[in-house]
């Protein structure tokens, strides 16, 4: 028998999603009236079909008891935490590289004085919570040890954990802990919790929030010639089992957060493909969050190498992403994004 899966699609956005929601011709994501769908694709490995939401009533008993219960997802509210605001699209995470190999920002921001400033930097101009890390995990990099980590975070972690809301970019558990004990508000551990096989203990003994990240193999060799049979389809699956694994260990709290991984053992097909039917993880009833800031994606595409000349690629699937219903964006230049989503804003409000 088919697995069937269920995308939302054909989204409206801002004072058109509010009339249509309430002349009830459009699904309101997440209870947010400002953006909503009218259509689902119905996909299985073999095909995709897309359908009005009005059509739903009329299939096959055991389909529409499955896409109805996705949609009883997709439509479901989510509550906030780690200073991220669900009631608006799309929340931004700010990155703060403290490493000297980080494959955009590597060494700019790791002296106490300028990481403290960039924190505060991109706080202001927007981000909700800023995304700390003092392991590279960028393709071809290595690991790096605990206390080599650790001393390379803690003593700017010390000075903004009560300042400003902060997550930690670990995969180790140790780390976690103690930027936990410090006041550290989400965990966001790149290696889908795998890296570390304490780090659900962790998490489980203080009831941290934390983002589960898809990836194949580490950052080393990830990106030499990763497959799939479906890339959209296997990572939906993937996290599917992850969740349950999860749940069997006693987490029972929704904070957790889906982020499909663009480039962590993906090719530009791969990554294009994940960006193009993002919507499909919304019927996971988790928040999404998704890198696309700078990424290799952009490269490829422009033809241009500088990871700094990033920011027209990086501006560009952001806004798609957020007329996806993405709730959280991790982002390098928090100022220019937040510049062009309040003009985006304004443009279709008015």
């Amino acid at each position: 028998m088919s697995r069937y899966y269920t995308r939302a699609c054909n989204f409206y956005f801002g004072k058109q999603s509010k009339i249509l929601v309430n002349k009830k011709q459009s699904i309101p994501l997440h209870q947010i009236k400002e953006i909503s769908f009218d259509h689902v694709e119905i996909i299985t490995r073999k095909k995709i079909r897309k359908i009005s939401i009005n059509k739903i009533r009329n299939l096959p008993k055991k389909l529409k008891i499955k896409i109805n219960s996705d949609l009883k997802k997709i439509k479901s509210k989510k509550s906030n935490f780690s200073n991220l605001n669900f009631k608006k699209i799309p929340n931004i995470l700010g990155i703060l590289n403290l490493t000297p190999d980080s494959f955009s920002d590597g060494g700019k921001f790791n002296k106490k004085n300028k990481g403290i400033s960039h924190a505060v930097n991109l706080y202001k101009n927007g981000a909700s919570i800023i995304d700390v890390g003092g392991e590279s995990t960028r393709p071809g990099s290595k690991p790096v040890n605990e206390k080599e980590e650790w001393n390379r975070i803690n003593k700017i972690l010390k000075l903004i954990v009560k300042k400003i809301p902060i997550s930690l970019d670990t995969r180790k558990s140790l780390i976690m802990e103690n930027g936990i004990r410090l006041g550290v508000k989400l965990i966001n551990d790149v290696s889908g919790l795998s890296y570390d096989s304490n780090t659900i203990n962790i998490l489980k003994k203080y009831k941290t929030p934390f983002v589960i990240q898809h990836s194949i193999g580490t950052p080393e060799n990830m990106q030499n010639n990763p497959k799939y049979k479906n890339e959209l389809l296997d990572i939906y699956d993937y996290f599917e089992d992850k969740i349950k694994l999860i749940r069997a260990t006693g987490i029972k709290h929704n904070n957790i957060i889906l982020d499909p991984g663009i480039g962590f053992g993906k090719n530009l097909k791969h990554n294009m493909n994940l960006i193009r039917r993002i919507s499909i993880f919304h019927s996971l009833g988790f928040p999404i969050l998704v890198g696309n800031s700078r990424k290799r994606f952009i490269k490829d595409i422009s033809k241009q190498n500088d990871s700094n000349g990033r920011i027209g690629g990086t501006m560009a699937s952001s806004i798609y992403l957020m007329m996806q219903g993405i709730q959280i964006l991790r982002i390098h230049d928090v100022n220019e994004v937040m510049q062009g989503i309040k003009v985006f804003n304004e443009i279709i409000n008015n």
